[in-house]
């Protein structure tokens, strides 16, 4: 007998209220055979770290009943009780930071130096246009004040809109990053220093359990709904992956996003990359562990979202040097010293 992979998660963006919770954030099974939804426990709300119903049709015998029934055998089966997963009543729902506070980022990029450098501190700076563009995309910003001015502000927002971490990242002239931090961080040690009270916002935001609960770029898989996902660690390799291989114009442009760190990649953040085409580009390391680490979680992830393609890029993996797995460089790293625009005319002629 098999089964497997009849039953599907129902793709596409629809959502219907979860059996749980009752918020509008749950994704349906459907039968690929009649295309027909399977009964209204079956799914999973993608309220994981809140809610964290799911129920799978081949975990309580429903496709093995279907199955039987449908070669002969009438043994009735019956639903069994299903467990309602219930949050701890203490726990307070997600709070996000205000548009208007992550909109106030979004100006003064003749002082981000990040900004600066790929038009004129590195190899082969980029045009104006292509950083305009790569700034819009990701709503790129700049902390215009403070200690950390001229630092370059890289926002996670989510498939719905929401803006749920604004990290910080400061660079020098020669493009090295010099400090990490966060816009909810400098905003509350401004607050602090200056003896004035915490907005309320943030006093919400701070209780999240999660600070970077999405991907970097997630808000984009709505716009290009059919491109393949390029995913990295960091944010700035996905811009430099943007900038060299191209922006999705078309269906099979690269899309690329990051999950923020090599332990960030998990099944949480992976669930709006639901049927979709993923190729994981981990940064090198020592003994290979970054790739292993992400081969076997990619691989375990697969598993829980059918329809969905995990496939780990090996290139630097087989051919960086010993010294630059020690370094722990990504794949950004060798795009920088490559002229992006030779880079671009070769990826075309390989379409």
């Amino acid at each position: 007998m098999s089964t497997e992979y009849r039953y599907i998660f129902n793709k596409g963006s629809k959502k219907h209220h979860c059996p749980n919770c009752d918020k509008k954030r749950f994704v349906r099974y459907i039968d690929k055979q009649t295309g027909e939804y399977l009964p209204e426990r079956y799914g999973r709300c993608d309220r994981e770290s809140k809610c964290g119903c799911f129920l799978n049709p081949y975990e309580d015998g429903y496709a093995k009943a279907v199955w039987e029934q449908e070669h002969g055998n009438k043994r009735g089966w019956k639903l069994q009780p299903q467990q309602s997963i219930q949050k701890p009543s203490n726990q307070p729902e997600r709070a996000f930071i205000p548009f208007d506070v992550f909109d106030r980022t979004r100006a003064g990029y003749q002082h981000n130096t990040f900004i600066q450098n790929m038009l004129s501190r590195i190899a082969f700076p980029f045009e104006v246009k292509d950083i305009e563009r790569v700034i819009a995309l990701y709503h790129l910003g700049t902390v215009q004040h403070g200690y950390r001015k001229g630092a370059v502000t890289l926002p996670f927002i989510d498939v719905d809109g929401n803006v749920r971490a604004v990290q910080v990242k400061h660079f020098n002239h020669h493009n090295h990053t010099t400090a990490t931090d966060f816009l909810h961080s400098i905003i509350e040690k401004h607050n602090t220093q200056n003896n004035k009270p915490l907005p309320e916002w943030l006093e919400a935001y701070k209780r999240n359990e999660t600070k970077v609960s999405c991907l970097f770029g997630e808000h984009l898989l709505r716009q290009y709904p059919h491109n393949p996902i390029a995913l990295v660690e960091a944010p700035k390799t996905a811009i430099y992956g943007t900038l060299y291989f191209g922006f999705p114009e078309q269906p099979e442009d690269l899309l690329w996003l990051a999950v923020y760190n090599l332990s960030s990649l998990n099944l949480g953040k992976c669930m709006a990359l639901k049927s979709r085409s993923v190729c994981l580009f981990p940064d090198l390391s020592k003994d290979g562990k970054a790739f292993d680490l992400w081969s076997n979680k990619s691989t375990e992830i697969q598993k829980q979202l059918p329809g969905t393609y995990f496939q780990v890029s090996d290139l630097l993996e087989e051919h960086a040097p010993l010294q630059d797995k020690e370094q722990g460089k990504d794949i950004a790293d060798y795009l920088i010293k490559q002229d992006w625009r030779l880079f671009r005319n070769k990826q075309r002629k390989r379409v």
